[in-house]
């Protein structure tokens, strides 16, 4: 009898003791926490701007819109339209390595642009609030063939602040940011080069 009671004794402090682990707030990698800062955008859409473009053109004097149109387990798309252009999808995926950014060009017919994908992974852990994607050699390789060396120097940085989410490209004498206004949402754009409206 006493030995029963032991066991039920002990089972129950084990028990106690795992409700008690399972309330206590668990660590969350930072590109885990990262990416789960787009779950609340989710199929909605956004007003964006250029706030900054260190080599300014007429293509991007225009209303910006970035719809956060599909979210999977390990992958965001996120149709940037510009104007009437909606040729281009941001998708960030996760990777066992980390996360991975890429830009997908299509024409309106849905066929790919010559420099398409292009993008970069994380090559350092980053932030909850902030990632960087340096170019990676596919990307650098698709750059090459196409005239655009510059490009090889690439990387682009995600961030949260608040209520914005910003795009950036950066590279020795280039700098252009994107700030995505995430406080009010707006109505959702025809579907980007590539997508039917049912998708």
């Amino acid at each position: 009898m006493l030995r029963a009671n032991l066991f039920f004794k002990a089972a129950s402090i084990a028990a106690v003791a795992s409700v008690m682990t399972a309330c206590q707030p668990q660590s969350v990698e930072p590109q885990d926490a990262f990416f789960a800062q787009f779950s609340p955008y989710c199929g909605k859409s956004f007003a964006a701007k250029v706030i900054k473009d260190n080599q300014a053109s007429e293509a991007w004097q225009q209303d910006l819109v970035v719809h956060i149109r599909d979210c999977e387990a390990n992958t965001i798309r996120m149709p940037l339209h510009v104007g009437e252009d909606r040729s281009r999808t941001w998708v960030l995926t996760r990777t066992e390595q980390g996360l991975d950014f890429q830009h997908i060009h299509l024409h309106e017919d849905g066929t790919p642009d010559a420099v398409s994908p292009y993008g970069g992974h994380t090559v350092a852990m980053g932030s909850a609030e902030m990632q960087a994607f340096p170019v990676d050699e596919p990307s650098k390789a698709l750059f090459k063939a196409n005239g655009l060396d510059v490009s090889t120097a690439n990387t682009w940085i995600v961030s949260f602040d608040e209520n914005t989410m910003y795009y950036e490209l950066t590279r020795p004498n280039r700098e252009f940011v994107v700030a995505v206004d995430l406080s009010n949402p707006i109505a959702e754009p025809p579907a980007a080069w590539g997508y039917s409206a049912e998708e």
